[in-house]
C-alpha cells in the first residue's frame, strides 16, 4: 500500500528574481513499512521533501497524494507524524503534556489521549521524566520526547528530519535506536533525512538529493 506518493513535485519559494527553486520535479513513492534515508548535504532540499511528504508544505509544480491515508488533511494529519531537526516541544508544558498534546489536536479524546502518552513515554524511555517541564531536558532527552509525541498519535508514517542533527555522536546513536525501534514496534513507515551515512545504513533504502533532485535506486540499483 502506498501511503506517499510525488509525482513530478517541486517547491519554490519567493517570485521572479527571488525565486529558489527547493525542490525540482521529485518522482517517489513510500510504501507500507518502508525504511528509507533522504541523504543530502544542508540545502540540499531533503527537508522540504520531507515537508511535501508531511502535507506541511504544498507542491507549486507536480503532486503530492496519500492514496492510501484519506483524502483531507485532517484524516491525514492521525497517520502522519513528524519529528523535527530544532527544538519542538512547548517548554511550559510538561513532558506528559507535550507527547498527549497532538493526539488532542488531532481530535483524539483527552483521556485516551493520556493512555497514550503513558505508553509512547514508556517505549522510548522518557516515563520517568513525565512531570517534567520540557525546558529541563537535554537534547537527547527532548528528541525522546519529541518521538514519543509522534508515536503517540499513532501513525502509519513517522517523517524525522535530521533527528540527530544536534546531538553528539553517541546520544545521536541512542536516538536513532528509539526511532528505528518504536517504529518496528508501532509498524509504522519510517523516513529519515540525515547527512550522516552512519545514520543511513541503519535504514534499507537510501535515496540522495543534491541541489533539490531526488534520485531514488531502482532495486537493480539503477537511478
Amino acid at each position: 500500500m502506498t501511503l506517499v506518493r510525488c509525482a513530478d513535485a517541486s517547491r519554490t519559494f519567493g517570485r521572479g528574481d527571488q525565486a529558489v527553486v527547493a525542490v525540482h520535479g521529485c518522482t517517489c513513492e513510500v510504501e507500507d513499512g518502508a525504511r528509507v534515508a533522504i541523504m543530502g548535504s544542508s540545502g540540499s532540499g531533503k527537508s522540504t521533501l520531507l515537508h511535501l511528504m508531511a502535507g506541511l508544505e504544498l507542491p507549486t509544480g507536480g503532486a503530492v497524494t496519500w492514496p492510501d491515508l484519506g483524502d483531507s488533511p485532517v484524516e491525514r494529519s492521525r497517520d502522519i507524524a513528524v519529528v523535527f531537526q530544532g527544538p519542538s516541544l512547548l517548554p511550559a508544558l510538561t513532558v506528559a503534556e507535550n507527547v498527549a498534546l497532538a493526539a488532542v489536536l488531532t481530535g483524539t479524546d483527552e483521556a485516551e489521549a493520556g493512555e497514550r502518552a503513558v505508553v509512547a513515554m514508556e517505549s522510548v524511555g522518557v516515563a520517568g521524566l513525565a512531570d517534567q517541564l520540557a525546558d529541563t531536558l537535554s537534547g537527547g532527552q527532548s528528541q525522546r520526547v519529541a518521538i514519543a509525541r509522534a508515536l503517540a498519535l499513532r501513525p502509519r508514517l513517522l517523517l524525522a528530519d535530521e533527528p540527530t542533527g544536534q546531538l553528539d555522536a553517541e546520544t545521536g546513536g541512542h536516538v536513532l535506536d528509539v526511532l528505528i525501534a518504536a517504529a518496528e514496534e508501532s509498524g509504522a513507515a519510517l523516513v529519515v533525512t540525515t547527512h550522516d551515512a552512519a545514520v543511513a545504513r541503519r535504514l534499507a533504502e537510501h535515496w540522495q538529493m543534491n541541489d533539490g533532485r531526488l534520485v531514488v535506486p531502482t532495486r537493480e540499483g539503477v537511478a
